[in-house]
């Protein structure tokens, strides 16, 4: 397998997406696809075009499940600095683009506005090998939260999403201060997973 270096992108996050959802196919796309338009600008690019989806109220269905594990696979492989081994029965399910496609476009204008904001910055957080492997467990840590069967409940998806976000934002662009975000977003997400489960077992209990 070959060695992962996460060079500074001379090119935007916002670019690369836009690149990438214009090749979409129109009808249905796989993880390959992806994985291949995404091209020489890697793996932390393609974590935030995995998590646009979870941005917006209107879910895609399959898309947490094939989604959330190509992200694990994607950060295991940045913790163990290799190119990541993707099982074809994941990369090659179709996912219908119909409304994914829509959705990627959304998170692409969003993208652009939150790209002023970031600048390269606090690179104790963003540079050096164990750096890159600490916080690649953080983003399979927050894929796992991705992938809970918590679908119809709020936020449930969009909160993990962020995180991943943020943390594959901060890491490409050398800033720091995102990589923080990312981090206060996998807290916040679990005192909210928190919370549900405790309101599910004050519930559970009221009928005992």
């Amino acid at each position: 397998m070959e060695n992962l270096l996460f060079e500074d992108s001379s090119m935007s996050v916002s670019g690369v997406l836009r690149r990438a959802v214009s090749k979409v196919d129109a009808q249905q796309t796989t993880l390959r696809e992806l994985i291949q338009l995404m091209g020489e600008h890697g793996l932390l690019f393609l974590c935030i075009l995995l998590c646009v989806p979870f941005l917006f109220p209107v879910s895609v269905p399959g898309v947490s499940t094939v989604f959330g594990a190509g992200i694990i696979l994607i950060g295991i492989a940045i913790t163990l600095n290799r190119m990541p081994w993707l099982p074809s029965r994941l990369v090659d399910r179709k996912v219908e683009t119909s409304s994914l496609k829509a959705t990627l476009e959304k998170g692409v204008r969003l993208m652009e506005k939150v790209e002023t904001f970031i600048k390269p910055r606090l690179f104790v957080l963003t540079s050096g090998a164990v750096v890159n492997r600490v916080n690649g467990l953080a983003i399979v840590f927050a894929a796992g939260l991705l992938m809970l069967p918590l679908g119809l409940v709020p936020f449930s998806n969009t909160l993990p999403a962020v995180a991943i976000m943020l943390l594959a934002l901060g890491m490409s662009q050398r800033d720091g201060w995102v990589v923080v975000a990312g981090y206060f977003m996998i807290v916040v997400t679990l005192v909210y997973f928190g919370a549900l489960a405790f309101l599910g077992w004050q519930a559970g209990t009221a009928f005992i």
